[in-house]
């Protein structure tokens, strides 16, 4: 594998991701931020924070697979949230749990939350972003 995660003495241990990837793959994929689209371009639970998790996470894994890869050559995902507070964490959480049990895996790559005023669309809550490697 491609993929070595770590979670260095000195850095807290967060249960959803490692602090750290090291990558000695040879191909550099990027998968544009992903959103809650099915594959005709309808948003798939609109104002349900979590099933859009759910939807782009599921997104990202058919963009990864495309490039015959999967999350476990994932070394960093951003997710994009509008108007976030603390209290979606557990909306957020869900959805990834729910792609996370429908695609057979466990991702838990070095992410990046960040809340942002709006997306491209009105009705997208979250966007996910993801770098992978592979060999």
């Amino acid at each position: 594998m491609a993929i070595t995660l770590l979670d260095p003495e000195g850095l807290p241990k967060i249960d959803v991701y490692r602090q750290v990837s090291v990558a000695t793959g040879s191909r550099l994929v990027f998968v544009a931020g992903q959103v809650s689209w099915d594959a005709d371009g309808a948003t798939v639970g609109e104002g349900d924070l979590a099933a859009q998790v759910e939807r782009a996470y599921l997104n990202v894994g058919t963009a990864l697979a495309a490039a015959g890869g999967s999350f476990a050559d994932v070394v960093k995902l951003t997710a994009y949230v509008v108007d976030w507070t603390p209290d979606k964490m557990p909306l957020v959480l869900e959805g990834i749990a729910r792609a996370a049990a429908e695609l057979g895996i466990t991702p838990v790559a070095p992410a990046s939350l960040i809340g942002v005023a709006a997306l491209d669309v009105p009705e997208h809550l979250v966007e996910v972003e993801a770098t992978a490697v592979l060999d």
